[in-house]
């Protein structure tokens, strides 16, 4: 097609030109002329051989006559070659009217082909796409995969800590508890003149105070109460006051109260149930952290402002 309007202004001066050259021709070139013309020959001396000598005609047999006539007949039957038709300009036409539809007809199987290849590539460019696509959501999955398992570990890890700080105090606990029945031979022993059974600042049986303390004495020790009661963590000062909480009487454990001390040992903050704690009852936690901010310890001006430590209450049932 581009062929074509490219050369269309030549190709319809080609077919002008060749159909005006034909027409003159047919009209004026090519003509026959009526009535034919006579035939016109030449004089041939008569014989009936090839071959022959002398200047006298021999006398004529009887069958002379019949071959005269016969050569006449057949001379007369030979009849004129027939006129040349112009039609080689047609033909040319017609051929070169057959190469511009070859050519058009290569130029589209060549376009055809083009676009098929074009496509090729296209579907070859699209595979490798999904297969680049593919490829990164299967690394995707495996990067989530290996962090997934990497969680599983770390959490499996912090389990195994807090599993084993929970059996380290409670074997702490457990120590100091067999060591403060091995101090007084079993629990609620005092003096030997006394008929109580226990003493101390807190509630349940036991004997409060410390191994290395003196019996009857009216401070029970920077780590009072051993054994079923209260005890308490302050470094460097002493309880003057540690109230018994109300104790309900249907629940036992452990809770261990975080309390922040002023210089005058005053209590100023408890948190109860943090650490070291093995109940979650919320009737003894909060007995716990009522009876903690009761609690007054020994006034100290070289102490922070603030300072932490923590109490710890046993609750027993009888």
């Amino acid at each position: 097609m581009d062929y074509i309007k490219e050369h269309r202004t030549g190709l319809i001066g080609t077919i002008i030109t060749h159909a005006v050259v034909l027409v003159l021709l047919l009209f004026f070139g090519f003509f026959t002329p009526l009535p034919l013309p006579g035939e016109e020959g030449i004089l041939v001396n008569f014989g009936d051989s090839e071959t022959g000598f002398g200047t006298e005609e021999p006398a004529p047999s009887e069958t002379a006559p019949e071959k005269d006539q016969e050569e006449k007949r057949v001379e007369t039957q030979t009849p004129p070659p027939p006129p040349q038709k112009a039609v080689a300009p047609v033909q040319k036409e017609a051929l070169m009217t057959q190469d511009m539809e070859k050519t058009v007809a290569m130029e589209s199987a060549k376009k055809k082909k083009e676009l098929e290849k074009a496509k090729d590539i296209e579907k070859e460019k699209l595979l490798k796409e999904k297969q680049s696509q593919e490829q990164i959501e299967k690394q995707r999955k495996a990067d989530a995969e290996k962090q997934r398992l990497a969680e599983i570990a770390r959490q499996k890890k912090e389990e195994d800590q807090r599993l084993a700080l929970a059996a380290a105090e409670k074997r702490k606990v457990g120590e100091i508890n067999n060591r403060a029945k091995n101090a007084f031979g079993g629990s609620g022993q005092g003096t030997a003149d006394s008929k109580s059974t226990s003493q101390g600042v807190t509630f349940g049986a036991g004997n409060q105070g410390s191994p290395q303390g003196t019996a009857n004495a009216e401070k029970y020790g920077a780590g009072g109460g051993i054994g079923n009661g209260v005890s308490f963590s302050l470094d460097g000062r002493s309880a003057q006051s540690l109230p018994k909480p109300y104790y309900p009487g249907n629940e036992e454990g452990v809770v261990v109260v975080q309390v922040t001390v002023d210089k005058t040992g005053v209590v100023k903050k408890a948190e109860a149930g943090v650490k070291g704690s093995n109940t979650a009852d919320p009737e003894l936690i909060a007995a716990a952290r009522k009876a903690a901010l009761q609690a007054r310890f020994n006034v100290d001006e070289n102490a922070p402002a603030l300072q932490t430590g923590t109490i710890t209450y046993r609750f027993v049932l009888d």
